[in-house]
């Protein structure tokens, strides 16, 4: 026996309709049919939270080696030393006793081959008798004498000495290490400078600026006129005592 199914039924009905009843029966309806909305799905992704990590050491090592292997690393250290001098030559006659602080790593002197062959790490200790390749001690580098000027400070100092303007070195490293230091910058062509002020070797201080804001006070002391302040971390700078500050590229380490 065949099956009629629910709608040919109705179909059959609305036919007998037309056939029988008003033409009213079988025109559309002017109800607009029924949409059924889709149903939401229950299931929804978690929510993402924004990522504020920050910056990837790898890639900022990358960056920094092409900085320096492109030269844009020198050639800021040029505009910087280039704009300190034209300062210093302007101000030195007008200024009683003038005098100008350097910071000596990453100021005056390079330590960039054992930046380098520490993949920019830091081990203060330890030998540096295998260059180009590392480990290389800090220490050990320091006392070997053998960093190299950086050329626009070098530049820089001897357009100082010229208008006699005295230069005080001072730097974070000890005194245990003046010896050494002295015939590095001698070496490097930084002759006839005033002083150079190392920490004592007990000193512990929670910022490089503890240390050198004193002693910049006590070259003012003698008399001096700092009219010029010139370093590589905002450490050295900071604290006042200087008419002018000049901050150096470097984006290798920092120093608190």
């Amino acid at each position: 026996m065949s099956r009629v199914s629910g709608a040919s039924l109705r179909a059959a009905a609305l036919l007998a309709a037309c056939a029988i009843g008003p033409l009213s029966a079988c025109a559309p309806s002017s109800v607009a049919p029924t949409v059924t909305p889709p149903v939401a799905s229950s299931v929804q992704a978690p929510a993402q939270p924004p990522l504020e990590q920050p910056a990837n050491v790898g890639d900022a090592k990358i960056a920094a080696l092409d900085y320096y292997n492109s030269g844009r690393y020198l050639k800021d250290v040029g505009v910087v030393a280039d704009a300190a001098r034209a300062w210093v030559q302007e101000e030195a006659p007008r200024a009683s006793k003038p005098a100008i602080v350097l910071d000596i790593d990453e100021t005056s002197l390079s330590n960039w081959p054992m930046t380098k062959a520490d993949d920019f790490g830091y081990f203060p200790k330890g030998s540096c008798d295998a260059l180009p390749a590392g480990p290389c001690g800090a220490e050990a580098w320091e006392l070997s004498g053998k960093a190299k000027a950086l050329p626009p400070m070098l530049a820089l100092y001897q357009a100082a000495r010229a208008a006699n303007v005295a230069v005080f070195f001072v730097t974070g490293r000890r005194e245990v290490e003046r010896k050494s230091t002295t015939a590095n910058l001698l070496n490097a062509g930084y002759r006839d400078f005033a002083a150079l002020y190392l920490k004592p070797n007990a000193m512990k201080v929670a910022s490089a600026a503890d240390y050198k804001t004193p002693v910049r006070e006590s070259i003012e002391a003698q008399g001096y006129t700092i009219i010029a302040n010139i370093g590589d971390q905002p450490s050295d700078l900071a604290g006042g005592h200087a008419e002018k500050t000049f901050l150096l590229p470097n984006p290798f380490y920092r120093v608190r």
